[in-house]
């Protein structure tokens, strides 16, 4: 493995570092956003500075008008981007679109990404995956509960989901649905077909979503033929290969976060003084420090090698399962321990570490908890040991 950048990826990884600490930043306190996430009008406006660098949407291919980078090379990008909650959101590389973006470019036909790709790319349209459901799937995603029924040159989709990151405002949707033979489907549809209802936002932890999370219903929607995503019947098949880089993207995008964090930390102890000396110089705060170190340099670890793992051609579900869970719960034990050494500077919102603390903590949850992860991991690693007797 040689992790050495390229002088162009050097150069971009720069570029976007100077993007965000001179045109984010800025932002942060002063552009509105409402209890659920930034605002469509501040996306927009986000979304024309990352065009104007020349930075939007760097995941997607060339041909669709992105910079076609690697997973190494979103693996650089991300964190940089992830500096800032916004960044993910001015360069068009947020869950759920960098997912659905991924898997439209591998899935779908000439005609859908016309239709659907190619305006995301650009920065104009938003979108959603409708998945996971209150009584059926979730980390569980052969739980699916709700149904597609063929009717002639149609499917009548029928079914209720929950937590849909971005739903509000979003152009299209992907739905993940149950055929009647017991296997599952994904189909695109505009959200403004009729059937579609956003039943209400939910109220969560963090607040980094343009469209926060939605319950949303589908009440006999009916969809074209050509609205398949894929194949019928590989579904679940699809929602590896969206979700198996997803997982890492979102690693990535978090360390940036956490990064932050540490930053502020770490000037803080320099700063401040207890008891005759800077907290720095205090053994339990000088630990801290150090065990956040270790904690990020072990999670930037874990993200390259599973990013150049499937840039070598693995399908990485095994290592962006590990990944997720090592990154994860590193980069919240450094936030949590940043909390800690701002003391009642790190539990208001005088500094960003709050609002870091209470984005980051979903973090565990999104694209599968830890423990559903360890499980699946450990399912492997037993046929692995059985087929080698």
């Amino acid at each position: 493995m040689d992790f050495q950048l390229s002088p162009e990826l050097r150069d971009l990884q720069e570029r976007t570092r100077r993007f965000i600490a001179d045109e984010i930043l800025p932002l942060e306190k002063e552009l509105p956003r409402d209890a659920h996430g930034p605002t469509d009008a501040l996306r927009q406006d986000l979304v024309a500075r990352a065009r104007a660098a020349g930075l939007l949407t760097p995941h997607a291919s060339r041909e669709m008008g992105g910079l076609g980078l690697s997973h190494v090379g979103k693996a650089v990008v991300f964190e940089e981007a992830g500096y800032s909650w916004l960044g993910p959101v001015a360069l068009n590389i947020h869950a759920p679109d960098e997912g659905n973006i991924h898997l439209l470019e591998e899935v779908a036909t000439p005609a859908q990404k016309e239709r659907w790709l190619r305006p995301q790319v650009a920065g104009h349209t938003r979108s959603c995956f409708a998945m996971t459901e209150p009584d059926g799937a979730g980390a569980d995603p052969s739980m699916l509960r709700t149904t597609a029924v063929r009717d002639g040159d149609e499917f009548v989709i029928t079914g209720r989901k929950w937590f849909i990151t971005g739903a509000e405002g979003a152009h299209y949707v992907i739905v993940m649905a149950r055929m009647e033979e017991g296997s599952a489907t994904m189909f695109l549809a505009d959200m403004a077909s009729p059937g579609i209802r956003l039943e209400r936002q939910m109220d969560t932890m963090d607040a980094c979503f343009t469209g926060g999370h939605a319950v949303m219903a589908f009440d006999a929607l009916r969809v074209p033929a050509d609205s398949v995503l894929g194949e019928v019947g590989q579904g679940f098949r699809y929602a590896q290969v969206r979700l198996a880089p997803a997982r890492l993207t979102h690693c990535m995008r978090w360390l940036g976060q956490a990064r932050r964090a540490h930053d502020i930390a770490l000037d803080y102890a320099r700063r401040r003084t207890g008891f005759g000396k800077p907290l720095a110089e205090h053994e339990g705060v000088g630990f801290m420090l150090a065990d956040n170190d270790i904690d990020l340099h072990t999670a930037r670890l874990h993200i390259w090698h599973t990013a150049w793992l499937m840039d070598q051609g693995a399908k990485g579900n095994f290592e962006s399962s590990r990944a997720k869970v090592v990154c994860s719960e590193a980069q919240w034990r450094v936030v949590d321990r940043c909390v800690q050494i701002l003391g009642g500077q790190g539990v208001t919102a005088e500094t960003p570490v709050m609002r870091i603390f209470m984005d980051l903590r979903a973090f565990r949850i999104y694209d599968g908890p830890s423990e559903v992860h360890r499980w699946s991991m450990a399912r492997r690693l037993v046929r692995q040991a059985g087929a080698a007797e």
